[in-house]
């Protein structure tokens, strides 16, 4: 089954998709894909076939269409992704209608939250991941709650903190962290979210702790 969460009112979509996921059984596996991790040959495995150590799984999709060659792979596989035995999410900001008209022929869940043109407020998430490259660990954490408080998902933040360690990792520019650290802070945001869900924690809450507890 498919699911989408989008539009450009954060704090409604937000809310909406969290009530999802924690409707999800505990039992199933639940991974997290943003486009900067994407992997065609990871997403073709999880609508093909059953895992190896699960039964059903989730995947969730964090602004996968923002990128030309993520948007056209996973419009091409909506059908078998309808089909298979798992569900797919995508959580999203505003969309066209080309997509939303594939995602709706596909028989996909729409959930759409728009807000009035003279309410919409951006936030720039670049801000929480340059800080975080700098180490500065007030900073990031201020940012973090503008953020938030603007509507801003969690996912979309693990998402760009996610590409600034792996970022600095491949340039070999470790700033004031080591190495170690930041393959460290890579591997464990990861799986932050899917785990604080699946062990009924308040998801809002461990991230922050996380990145408090990461300088």
């Amino acid at each position: 089954m498919l699911y989408l969460f989008a539009g450009d009112d954060a704090k409604n979509k937000n809310s909406s998709y969290e009530k999802f996921i924690k409707s999800i059984p505990e039992s199933t596996e639940i991974f997290f894909i943003s486009r900067n991790d994407f992997d065609p040959l990871q997403t073709e495995s999880f609508y093909s076939g059953a895992g190896l150590f699960f039964a059903q799984c989730a995947v969730i999709f964090s602004n996968i269409f923002d990128r030309e060659e993520t948007r056209d792979f996973v419009l091409e596989k909506l059908q078998p992704m309808a089909d298979s035995s798992n569900s797919f999410i995508f959580l999203e900001g505003k969309l066209n209608k080309p997509i939303l008209d594939a995602l709706k022929k596909a028989g996909a869940e729409l959930n759409i939250f728009e807000l009035p043109k003279e309410k919409k407020e951006k936030f720039d998430n670049f801000l929480v991941a340059n800080t975080f490259g700098q180490r500065n660990k007030l900073y990031t954490w201020i940012y973090f709650r503008q953020a938030i408080n603007v509507g801003v998902g969690m996912e979309e933040l693990v998402g760009v903190l996610f590409w600034k360690a792996k970022d600095m990792l491949l340039k070999k520019s470790f700033g004031k962290f080591t190495e170690a650290e930041l393959k460290n802070f890579s591997s464990k945001i990861s799986y932050l979210l899917p785990q604080a869900r699946q062990q009924g924690k308040d998801a809002e809450s461990v991230f922050e702790q996380f990145l408090l507890e990461v300088f």
